[in-house]
């Protein structure tokens, strides 16, 4: 990404470190968060146009267009996340924008992947367009996975090497996103290794997911070319990737585990510069009221990590992980992104520096943002009308020479929330459609981008206990079909149908009513409304969602609704294709026998 500094103002730079002439602005009486050094230094810092021109003795300086009187606080470098999709936050990028930025937050290394697997190549460039002249630098990844599991499901596209190649071209692109795909990575597919070839021919950087892979598979994926991961299971997997070389990006989006990392990271003799800090997925009621990075530092901090560690981890640290050396730092000659902070324990942020200018002041951006012209794009739910039919798991016909239809049948279940199995369960037929146990609720994946044929996927599963409604959603990773939860088929009808009729978005029903809803028109995946709004609607969206499903912390969570499709993973997953098996790569029936 090409963000040349230009030589005119460095030659004013140069003077202004001087004294010979003033600076634009001036930052005086704080305390400089030094991530090179992890010292503490006092300092004042001037500033020429977008960058810094020098961090200088407390009073050096006095002269500039602007002065910031900052005693008591600290300057620290503005945080960068480094793997995000900001999809996840159900807001439009200058909506985000306006949310992190104020946080603390002025660069993303960001994956517009759910995007492109709705729209394609053409969602990874509204995503470049709707970023440009915002005070939150979007560096843009060429998404590797649309779909994320070539053959066990459809997304709204279908990417090759092709693709990936003239995506990686563009200046705003910096890498290939995170592959998925481990086991094509690790069987060398043509597709993947076409792919993984031309991100390799443009010298940018690849992003990982490595969920689950240890060594010699580990070691395989590596070898491909692929540096980061940040699918940690455990603190003994962060260090045996970090052991291998790769980046480990810390995120918080899985909260348990954070206490053992730091425990296993204070038991190192170096923090090491490949260890990192990311959000990955924030819904928008947790960005608004907690934050993104800052909240991961934040809760690092309280589990007892050093905070000019974790500042480290999520600056500097991430800005060699960019390639980025005009990043993460508060030096002479880097770029003037800078958060002050009252505190290093709370990490309270006050002001928030975007290339030199003042962009937010305690918690409030100090101008509103403008989205670009852009054409939205909408109408992107392909998807009939629903009936209650299409919520049932079927089994085969009998043929009338074979005698009559047995009356039981022995069908697959999907068991288990997030981590899943394959199960089995003896059931009811009647009229050829199994019957559901009262123990049991049913999970249903419609097609929703008008390139398959093939109706809509009904499943038993087990592990979310018996729903006592319905819900409902478009935003489903990674290919965002329409995703259905219930145990009454008229009720996920209900549910279904409200979605499409908005557009995409989530719907909660209960008792046969409509009792929580947010609206998604933005290719089924964002709304346009300010973020407070989006907030609120999807708080109470979760809420009303609790009240038909009962929450069981880790595994049946909210966000584990949403993942519960992602057939890259080992296990089984349904999709608009099947039941799907992420290790044999095979695509199941739910009907397995007879039962005698």
């Amino acid at each position: 990404m090409n963000e040349a500094i230009s030589m005119d103002t460095r030659r004013r730079a140069i003077a202004a470190a001087q004294g010979q002439v003033p600076f634009d602005v001036l930052l005086t009486g704080a305390t400089v968060v030094d991530v090179a050094t992890l010292e503490l230094r006092e300092a004042d810092v001037g500033i020429v146009g977008e960058m810094i021109a020098s961090v200088h003795a407390r009073g050096r300086f006095h002269e500039a267009a602007q002065v910031h009187a900052l005693d008591g606080h600290y300057i620290a470098p503005s945080l960068i996340d480094g793997h995000v999709h900001f999809e996840s936050s159900h807001m439009l990028p200058h909506h985000y924008a306006s949310v992190v930025v104020p946080q603390g937050t002025t660069t993303i290394f960001c994956d517009p992947h759910e995007l492109a697997n709705v729209l394609g190549v053409d969602g990874v460039k509204f995503a470049v367009e709707a970023s440009r002249g915002l005070p939150l630098r979007f560096i843009v990844q060429a998404s590797s996975c649309v779909p994320a599991t070539p053959g066990l499901e459809l997304s709204g596209a279908d990417f090759q090497a092709n693709e990936i190649a003239d995506l990686l071209a563009l200046p705003e692109v910096a890498g290939l996103a995170e592959v998925m795909d481990m086991r094509a990575v690790l069987d060398a597919t043509p597709r993947m290794v076409g792919i993984l070839t031309a991100a390799l021919n443009s010298g940018k950087i690849i992003e990982g997911h490595a969920r689950g892979l240890t060594g010699d598979r580990l070691q395989a994926y590596i070898a491909a070319g692929i540096t980061s991961d940040h699918e940690m299971t455990s603190a003994a997997d962060a260090l045996e990737k970090l052991r291998a070389g790769m980046t480990v990006e810390i995120r918080g989006s899985h909260d348990y585990l954070l206490p053992e990392l730091v425990d296993m990271i204070k038991t190192l003799p170096v923090v090491p510069t490949s260890l990192t800090v990311c959000t990955d997925d924030v819904f928008p009621d947790h960005l608004v009221r907690q934050g993104g990075v800052i909240d991961v530092l934040r809760r690092l901090i309280k589990y007892g990590m050093d905070p000019l560690q974790a500042i480290r981890c999520a600056t500097v640290n991430n800005a060699y992980r960019l390639k980025r050396d005009d990043l993460g730092w508060v030096a002479a000659g880097r770029r003037a992104d800078l958060m002050v902070v009252k505190d290093l324990q709370s990490l309270q942020v006050t002001s928030v520096f975007a290339n030199g200018r003042h962009v937010a002041q305690d918690g409030k951006l100090l101008a509103p943002l403008r989205s670009r012209p852009l054409s939205l794009p909408t109408r992107t739910m392909k998807v009939a009308s629903l009936s209650a039919s299409d919520f049932q798991v079927r089994v085969p016909d009998v043929d009338q020479a074979d005698g009559p239809r047995p009356p039981r049948a022995v069908v697959r279940v999907i068991k288990g929330a997030r981590f899943t199995e394959w199960s089995e369960v003896e059931v009811d037929v009647v009229d050829g459609v199994a019957q559901l146990p009262e123990h049991l609720s049913l999970m249903t994946v419609i097609h929703r981008h008008g390139r398959s044929q093939a109706g809509p996927q009904t499943s038993f599963i087990d592990g979310w206990g018996r729903l006592k409604g319905a819900y409902a959603t478009s935003y489903a990773h990674d290919s965002h079909n329409l995703v259905v939860y219930g145990a009454d088929p008229d009720e996920m009808a209900l549910a279904a149908n409200t979605v499409v009729n908005m557009g995409g978005g989530s719907a909660v029903v209960r008792d046969g009513q409509v009792v929580g809803q947010i609206a998604f028109p933005v290719a089924g995946l964002l709304s346009a409304l300010e973020p407070e709004a989006v907030a609120r609607e999807h708080m109470a969206l979760v809420e009303a969602a609790g009240t038909v499903i009962e929450w069981e912390g880790r595994y049946r969570t909210f966000k584990a609704l949403s993942g519960q499709c992602l057939a890259c993973n080992a296990g089984p997953h349904l999709t608009d294709l099947g039941l799907t098996d992420g290790g044999t790569r095979e695509v199941h029936r739910p009907f397995l026998r007879w039962a005698s």
